[in-house]
């Protein structure tokens, strides 16, 4: 691991954080953050009054920092010109020691309900469930899935509901694809899921879900590991994929083949107006789209294999 980071502020109104969170997601390969100031910098017509967010990226020490600026900057005065009258700052630079970036954002993490029973709760602090809650303790280090954002949020509640109509015997074998902290897989066991399966194409994410999973008593419970989804074998009744939309279209034939007849995939981490994309990128899949989950900027889609009902 680098012992240190470059990161990359960028101010944008808050109405555009999301957009250029994505795209600096995908930019940096390693993480963002977004981060709401108290000022009201800008005030173009189409965006009145909007609060200014600072959205964070994070490159390795060893990357050519001025090429993903112009890149970066590119990206900003493309934005900027959608909207008349708004001018965004140059984006600034500085260095983060790793252990500051992984444990900066914890003043903001909260324990934060979802869904019906759904009880989420940093490692730090103490739990106050309600008698029927599943608690759900949770360290995501520097992986993504607090259950704060609208994807997560998007797949608990989907996944929730979904158990909850299951027959009370029935056990359903469940994929957690991204797993980033181990939320869902962590979720899925505890509302009764049977076999859960939870992959991470990056390593660290891994064993940051792998000692949550430790610390909530579910270790023995999951099988995690970095196997790419085009290698995994067997099917299962709930795939749930919370990762960006260009990636879930491109994995498309391999979700609709890992799916079992009868199943429900539930696709996540896409912004509304990517939407029409993902749904054609699944349109010629043999499965049933069945409904579209909103929040914020933020839409999942649900889909089932074989028309069961």
């Amino acid at each position: 691991m680098n012992d240190s980071w470059l990161e990359i502020a960028c101010d944008v109104p808050a109405e555009l954080s999301d957009i250029l969170a994505e795209y600096l997601a995908e930019l940096s390969g390693s993480g963002v953050c977004t981060e709401n100031l108290n000022v009201d910098a800008f005030s173009p017509s189409e965006i009145s009054h909007s609060p200014v967010t600072t959205v964070r990226a994070y490159f390795s020490s060893e990357a050519d920092i001025e090429a993903r600026l112009a890149d970066i900057n590119a990206f900003l005065d493309d934005l900027a010109s959608r909207y008349p009258g708004l001018s965004i700052p140059k984006p600034s630079v500085s260095t983060v020691r790793s252990e500051d970036w992984s444990t900066s954002w914890k003043a903001n993490f909260k324990a934060l309900r979802v869904g019906r029973r759904l009880l989420i709760v940093p490692s730090w602090e103490e739990a106050r469930p309600r008698p029927d809650d599943i608690v759900l303790h949770l360290d995501p280090g520097m992986a993504f899935g607090t259950g704060g954002h609208e994807t997560t949020r998007l797949c608990l509640e989907v996944l929730e509901g979904i158990m909850d109509g299951m027959p009370i015997l029935l056990s359903p074998s469940v994929l957690d694809l991204g797993t980033g902290s181990g939320i869902l897989a962590m979720a899925a066991v505890q509302l009764g899921a049977g076999h859960v399966r939870a992959v991470d194409i990056d390593p660290q994410a891994v064993e940051v879900a792998r000692e949550n999973l430790a610390a909530n008593g579910l270790a023995e419970q999951v099988e995690l590991d970095t196997t790419p989804l085009e290698a995994l074998s067997g099917s299962f009744d709930i795939i749930l994929a919370n990762i960006l939309a260009e990636e879930l279209v491109r994995l498309a034939p391999h979700l609709t083949e890992r799916l079992a007849t009868g199943g429900t995939l539930v696709l996540s981490g896409i912004l509304a107006e990517k939407e029409p994309l993902v749904r054609a990128g699944f349109a010629s899949c043999p499965l049933e789209y069945r409904e579209t989950k909103r929040e914020g900027e933020w839409v999942a889609l649900i889909y089932r294999k074989g028309g069961a009902s």
